[in-house]
């Protein structure tokens, strides 16, 4: 029996294909890392003071892009929690995590010279 070409492409296809939905089935179901509940708050943990610290530095912006000449910036703990809420979505966000992220931001960006912030009250 003599095999033409275009039959041993298509047996070696089929072979392919049969090994790899062989693997497939072996290896189905086997997470790298399995779901933890304390992995993931403490990953929303991050996330969420990750955002807040995002937030604080786009509300710092936009109030210096806001001041005029020689007028500070004006930064309010309310317009971190509403950028939070607006931008990442989150329901509630209390105004103790905002105050501090800003307070971090706030001397981190060394806003003292042209800002002028309520989170400090």
């Amino acid at each position: 029996m003599s095999w033409s070409a275009d039959a041993l492409v298509g047996v070696l296809v089929v072979l392919t294909g049969v090994g790899l939905m062989t693997a497939g089935v072996v290896w189905k179901g086997r997470a790298v890392r399995p779901f933890a509940a304390s992995r993931a708050r403490s990953v929303a943990r991050r996330e969420y003071a990750r955002d807040l610290q995002r937030a604080a530095d786009l509300v710092i912006a936009a109030a210096r892009r806001a001041a005029g000449e020689g007028e500070p910036a004006i930064v309010t703990v309310d317009a971190v929690v509403r950028m939070t809420e607006e931008r990442y979505g989150y329901g509630g966000v209390e105004r103790r995590h905002a105050a501090a992220a800003l307070r971090r931001r706030y001397e981190h960006g060394r806003c003292a010279a042209d800002c002028v912030t309520d989170a400090y009250g």
